[in-house]
Protein backbone atom coordinates (compact mmCIF):
# COMPACT_ATOMS: atom_id res chain seq x y z
CA UNK A 1 0.00 0.00 0.00
CA UNK A 2 2.86 2.41 1.16
CA UNK A 3 4.71 1.75 -2.18
CA UNK A 4 1.45 2.78 -4.21
CA UNK A 5 0.88 5.83 -2.58
CA UNK A 6 4.35 6.49 -3.25
CA UNK A 7 3.92 6.23 -7.16
CA UNK A 8 0.97 8.50 -7.08
CA UNK A 9 2.79 10.97 -4.73
CA UNK A 10 5.84 10.99 -7.50
CA UNK A 11 2.82 11.14 -10.25
CA UNK A 12 1.35 14.40 -8.88
CA UNK A 13 4.89 15.97 -8.09
CA UNK A 14 5.86 15.52 -11.50
CA UNK A 15 2.60 16.71 -12.59
CA UNK A 16 2.54 19.97 -10.45
CA UNK A 17 6.16 20.35 -12.37
CA UNK A 18 4.85 20.33 -15.70
CA UNK A 19 2.55 22.65 -15.10
CA UNK A 20 5.08 25.12 -13.54
CA UNK A 21 7.00 24.80 -16.77
CA UNK A 22 4.17 25.27 -18.66
CA UNK A 23 3.57 28.52 -16.68
CA UNK A 24 7.21 29.76 -17.79
CA UNK A 25 6.52 28.57 -21.51
CA UNK A 26 3.04 30.73 -21.67
CA UNK A 27 4.77 33.47 -20.46
CA UNK A 28 7.57 33.48 -22.75
CA UNK A 29 5.49 33.02 -25.60
CA UNK A 30 2.88 35.53 -24.78
CA UNK A 31 6.18 38.28 -24.28
CA UNK A 32 7.49 37.19 -27.63
CA UNK A 33 3.61 37.92 -29.06
CA UNK A 34 3.27 34.57 -30.39
CA UNK A 35 0.51 32.75 -30.90
CA UNK A 36 0.51 29.33 -29.83
CA UNK A 37 -1.83 26.14 -30.63
CA UNK A 38 -1.03 22.71 -28.93
CA UNK A 39 -2.86 19.93 -31.63
CA UNK A 40 -3.45 16.74 -29.74
CA UNK A 41 -5.44 13.35 -31.44
CA UNK A 42 -4.71 9.47 -32.45
CA UNK A 43 -2.66 8.59 -35.00
CA UNK A 44 -3.79 8.25 -37.95
CA UNK A 45 -6.89 11.08 -37.56
CA UNK A 46 -5.21 13.65 -39.84
CA UNK A 47 -3.17 16.24 -37.69
CA UNK A 48 -0.13 16.93 -40.32
CA UNK A 49 -2.38 16.68 -43.08
CA UNK A 50 -4.66 19.26 -41.35
CA UNK A 51 -1.72 21.25 -40.35
CA UNK A 52 -0.39 21.25 -44.29
CA UNK A 53 -2.87 22.77 -45.35
CA UNK A 54 -3.36 24.99 -42.71
CA UNK A 55 0.33 25.98 -43.00
CA UNK A 56 -0.12 26.64 -46.88
CA UNK A 57 -2.92 29.37 -46.63
CA UNK A 58 -1.12 31.01 -43.77
CA UNK A 59 2.43 31.03 -44.69
CA UNK A 60 2.11 34.18 -46.32
CA UNK A 61 0.79 35.83 -43.77
CA UNK A 62 2.57 34.33 -40.41
CA UNK A 63 6.23 33.49 -40.33
CA UNK A 64 5.56 29.78 -38.92
CA UNK A 65 7.61 27.44 -36.35
CA UNK A 66 6.04 23.93 -35.91
CA UNK A 67 7.30 21.55 -33.35
CA UNK A 68 6.07 17.67 -33.95
CA UNK A 69 6.42 14.78 -31.30
CA UNK A 70 6.90 11.38 -32.04
CA UNK A 71 7.86 8.17 -30.35
CA UNK A 72 10.72 7.33 -33.11
CA UNK A 73 10.46 9.04 -36.29
CA UNK A 74 10.49 12.65 -38.01
CA UNK A 75 7.49 11.35 -40.82
CA UNK A 76 5.04 14.09 -39.41
CA UNK A 77 8.45 16.45 -39.23
CA UNK A 78 9.58 15.61 -42.78
CA UNK A 79 6.23 16.35 -44.29
CA UNK A 80 6.28 19.66 -42.61
CA UNK A 81 8.97 21.03 -43.47
CA UNK A 82 9.07 20.87 -47.24
CA UNK A 83 6.27 23.75 -46.98
CA UNK A 84 8.72 25.83 -46.42
CA UNK A 85 8.73 26.71 -42.23
CA UNK A 86 10.64 26.29 -39.43
CA UNK A 87 10.66 22.50 -38.19
CA UNK A 88 11.67 20.94 -34.90
CA UNK A 89 11.23 17.25 -34.49
CA UNK A 90 10.93 15.84 -30.73
CA UNK A 91 11.30 12.03 -30.21
CA UNK A 92 9.81 11.23 -26.79
CA UNK A 93 11.26 7.38 -26.79
CA UNK A 94 9.02 5.15 -24.65
CA UNK A 95 6.67 8.39 -23.24
CA UNK A 96 3.77 8.79 -25.03
CA UNK A 97 2.95 12.34 -25.44
CA UNK A 98 5.11 15.67 -25.13
CA UNK A 99 5.38 17.23 -21.58
CA UNK A 100 6.32 21.03 -21.32
CA UNK A 101 9.80 19.69 -20.14
CA UNK A 102 10.52 18.69 -24.25
CA UNK A 103 8.96 22.01 -25.17
CA UNK A 104 11.15 23.97 -23.54
CA UNK A 105 13.98 22.17 -24.79
CA UNK A 106 12.94 22.61 -28.16
CA UNK A 107 11.83 26.07 -27.92
CA UNK A 108 15.31 26.94 -27.01
CA UNK A 109 16.57 25.45 -30.06
CA UNK A 110 14.38 27.99 -31.65
CA UNK A 111 14.41 32.02 -32.80
CA UNK A 112 11.41 33.18 -31.56
CA UNK A 113 11.89 36.49 -32.31
CA UNK A 114 11.61 35.04 -35.83
CA UNK A 115 7.98 33.39 -35.20
CA UNK A 116 4.63 34.98 -35.24
CA UNK A 117 2.68 31.13 -34.84
CA UNK A 118 3.87 28.43 -33.35
CA UNK A 119 2.05 25.13 -33.77
CA UNK A 120 2.97 21.86 -31.68
CA UNK A 121 1.61 18.54 -32.72
CA UNK A 122 1.78 16.08 -30.23
CA UNK A 123 2.16 12.53 -30.02
CA UNK A 124 -0.55 10.37 -31.36
CA UNK A 125 -2.01 9.65 -28.51
CA UNK A 126 -5.77 10.64 -26.94
CA UNK A 127 -5.24 9.70 -23.92
CA UNK A 128 -1.77 10.40 -22.04
CA UNK A 129 -1.49 14.30 -23.76
CA UNK A 130 -4.52 14.74 -21.35
CA UNK A 131 -1.88 14.91 -18.05
CA UNK A 132 0.41 17.54 -19.62
CA UNK A 133 -0.53 20.66 -20.19
CA UNK A 134 2.66 22.66 -22.50
CA UNK A 135 1.20 26.38 -22.31
CA UNK A 136 -0.03 26.94 -25.54
CA UNK A 137 -2.75 29.53 -25.92
CA UNK A 138 -5.29 26.43 -27.16
CA UNK A 139 -5.48 23.26 -27.25
CA UNK A 140 -7.34 21.51 -30.17
CA UNK A 141 -8.02 17.78 -29.96
CA UNK A 142 -8.80 16.28 -33.97
CA UNK A 143 -10.57 13.51 -34.22
CA UNK A 144 -11.70 11.09 -37.84
CA UNK A 145 -15.01 9.34 -38.74
CA UNK A 146 -12.47 6.50 -39.13
CA UNK A 147 -12.12 5.87 -35.57
CA UNK A 148 -16.22 5.29 -35.33
CA UNK A 149 -19.07 6.62 -33.79
CA UNK A 150 -17.96 6.44 -29.85
CA UNK A 151 -14.34 7.97 -29.92
CA UNK A 152 -15.45 11.26 -28.43
CA UNK A 153 -17.59 9.18 -26.22
CA UNK A 154 -14.88 6.91 -25.30
CA UNK A 155 -11.83 10.06 -24.35
CA UNK A 156 -14.22 12.76 -22.46
CA UNK A 157 -11.19 14.02 -20.83
CA UNK A 158 -9.52 15.86 -23.88
CA UNK A 159 -12.66 17.21 -24.62
CA UNK A 160 -13.17 19.03 -21.49
CA UNK A 161 -9.92 20.76 -21.54
CA UNK A 162 -9.74 21.27 -24.78
CA UNK A 163 -10.57 24.86 -26.89
CA UNK A 164 -11.20 23.57 -30.20
CA UNK A 165 -12.38 20.36 -31.90
CA UNK A 166 -11.91 18.77 -34.86
CA UNK A 167 -13.80 15.76 -36.58
CA UNK A 168 -12.15 15.46 -39.61
CA UNK A 169 -12.67 12.66 -42.99
CA UNK A 170 -16.14 14.24 -43.60
CA UNK A 171 -15.61 13.18 -47.12
CA UNK A 172 -16.39 9.94 -45.91
CA UNK A 173 -19.37 10.10 -44.25
CA UNK A 174 -21.26 8.75 -47.23
CA UNK A 175 -18.66 5.83 -47.11
CA UNK A 176 -18.88 4.76 -43.87
CA UNK A 177 -22.12 4.39 -41.16
CA UNK A 178 -20.39 7.43 -39.07
CA UNK A 179 -22.70 10.59 -38.35
CA UNK A 180 -20.22 13.65 -37.89
CA UNK A 181 -23.17 15.80 -36.46
CA UNK A 182 -23.78 13.21 -33.85
CA UNK A 183 -20.06 13.13 -33.13
CA UNK A 184 -20.38 17.20 -32.83
CA UNK A 185 -23.45 16.57 -30.43
CA UNK A 186 -21.53 14.26 -28.29
CA UNK A 187 -18.63 16.91 -27.77
CA UNK A 188 -20.78 19.16 -26.86
CA UNK A 189 -22.27 17.00 -24.31
CA UNK A 190 -18.85 16.86 -22.81
CA UNK A 191 -17.96 20.22 -23.39
CA UNK A 192 -20.76 23.09 -24.15
CA UNK A 193 -18.35 25.79 -24.46
CA UNK A 194 -15.90 23.66 -26.71
CA UNK A 195 -15.82 25.05 -30.48
CA UNK A 196 -16.03 22.37 -33.08
CA UNK A 197 -15.65 22.46 -36.64
CA UNK A 198 -16.35 19.89 -39.47
CA UNK A 199 -13.04 19.62 -41.62
CA UNK A 200 -12.00 17.08 -44.42
CA UNK A 201 -8.29 17.80 -45.16
CA UNK A 202 -8.47 15.82 -48.19
CA UNK A 203 -11.08 18.35 -49.78
CA UNK A 204 -10.15 21.33 -47.65
CA UNK A 205 -14.11 21.12 -46.49
CA UNK A 206 -14.36 23.37 -43.28
CA UNK A 207 -10.63 24.71 -43.01
CA UNK A 208 -11.38 28.36 -43.56
CA UNK A 209 -13.59 27.70 -40.84
CA UNK A 210 -11.19 26.14 -38.84
CA UNK A 211 -8.42 29.03 -39.50
CA UNK A 212 -11.57 31.22 -38.52
CA UNK A 213 -12.27 29.51 -35.12
CA UNK A 214 -8.06 29.10 -34.42
CA UNK A 215 -8.50 33.30 -35.22
CA UNK A 216 -5.84 33.48 -37.79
Amino acid sequence: MEDRFSIVSVEEDLIRANENVAEEISSLLTEKGIRSFDIVGAIGAGKTSLLERIIERLKKKYRIAVITGDVTTRIDADRISRHGVKTLQINTGRECALTAFFLKEALGKIDLNDVDVLFVENVGNLICPADYVLGCDKRIVVVSLTEGPYVIKKHPLLFKISDIAVINKIDLRNIIEVNPEKMLKDALEINPDLKVVLTSAKTEEGLDDLISTMEL
